[in-house]
């Protein structure tokens, strides 16, 4: 891999953390916040007709520090979509992101996720709406095709149509989406990644941002990849190793002075602090405890640290503090 200087001012999406249901919560996000101060951070995909006749706060509430932070929604109503991104706006989020890359069967009942991708100029009208309701920016993710074709062709055509309706940012999950017969996560990791594609996609529009999604999980990949795209965006890595956001957000500035990085220490601590405030108005200790789970993975003592995160009984009887006895039965960092 190439060595040399990252300049992380030079796109916002430099380092992106997936949309991913039933892990990407506000809580989650805090804590990748606190690995990685430079990260962007997006929502679960929270459909129209959850923001509609469901509880808004619920679904739009988060802290201040998660700032820049997107809200990906789901849908195929250009209305829909509107009002949805005018409420996001207006809760303070940094982008409305549009999924056109979800493959499940719920989310294809719905006719929205990946199965919007063979209907280009549906999302362009989609786009165009979100885009006359806010002036954040609308960004869309996606897959690199449907089920077995994998000419260059569709996603090209695909990205030029939203081109053409103003879109200027696409997140690139670089493999298909097979819509029958895959299950959602099959289709995580069967379809071929074809990471050359997005390369190919920024090559044909240059000045638009390109980020790279699907099957990155080594640092200096990763930063090799930034230096020919515009950003990458990590998903399970995050979810399963987050120490590795930690390391991108350090060696994308090399030149820092070595204490701007937060020490382990203070992250828990911050953590801690925050759980506690937030059990304190009653969100479940297993909910909060989620997202650090994979925290320590590799480390001599990483799995009583999740045994007893994620034991009912300690939760139950140690409250948020069960976070300073399983920091302790993790072996001393050298």
């Amino acid at each position: 891999m190439m060595d040399c200087e990252y300049r992380p001012d030079d796109s916002p999406w430099r380092l992106c953390v997936a949309p991913m249901i039933d892990v990407t919560d506000r809580h989650c996000r805090y804590f990748h916040r606190l690995l990685a101060p430079r990260a962007r951070l997006y929502t679960e995909m929270i459909t129209t007709g959850a923001l509609t006749h469901g509880d808004v706060a619920r679904h739009l509430d988060f802290d201040s520090a998660e700032h820049p932070v997107a809200l990906q929604l789901g849908g195929s109503e250009p209305d829909a979509l509107a009002r949805s991104a005018r409420l996001g706006a207006d809760w303070g989020y940094d982008e409305i992101n549009l999924n056109c890359g979800c493959p499940s069967e719920r989310v294809q009942r719905g006719a929205f996720g990946a199965c919007l991708m063979a209907e280009p100029r549906l999302v362009a009208d989609c786009v165009r709406a979100m885009q006359d309701a806010v002036s954040v920016p609308v960004t869309v993710k996606h897959r690199l095709g449907l089920d077995y074709d994998e000419s260059y062709g569709f996603v090209r055509d695909f990205v030029g149509t939203l081109y053409d309706a103003g879109c200027r940012v696409f997140i690139v999950h670089a493999r298909n989406a097979v819509l029958k017969g895959l299950s959602p996560k099959d289709n995580r990791e069967k379809p071929p990644l074809r990471h050359a594609e997005a390369l190919r996609l920024k090559q044909d529009f240059p000045d638009a941002r390109i980020v790279l999604n699907g099957g990155l999980a080594d640092v200096d990949a990763c930063l090799d990849w930034m230096q020919r795209l515009d950003g990458v965006m990590l998903g399970r890595a995050a979810w399963h190793h987050p120490d590795i956001l930690a390391e991108l957000d350090r060696r994308m500035t090399p030149g820092q002075a070595p204490d701007a990085q937060p020490a382990t220490e203070d992250i828990l601590e911050k953590f801690l602090d925050y759980a506690t405030r937030q059990h304190a108005r009653g969100v479940p200790l297993h909910i909060l405890m989620r997202g650090v789970l994979g925290w320590h993975t590799g480390r001599p003592g990483a799995r009583q640290w999740r045994r007893l995160l994620s034991d009912p009984n300690a939760l139950r009887a140690e409250g948020p503090q069960v976070l300073r006895r399983a920091w302790e039965t993790l072996a001393p960092q050298v």
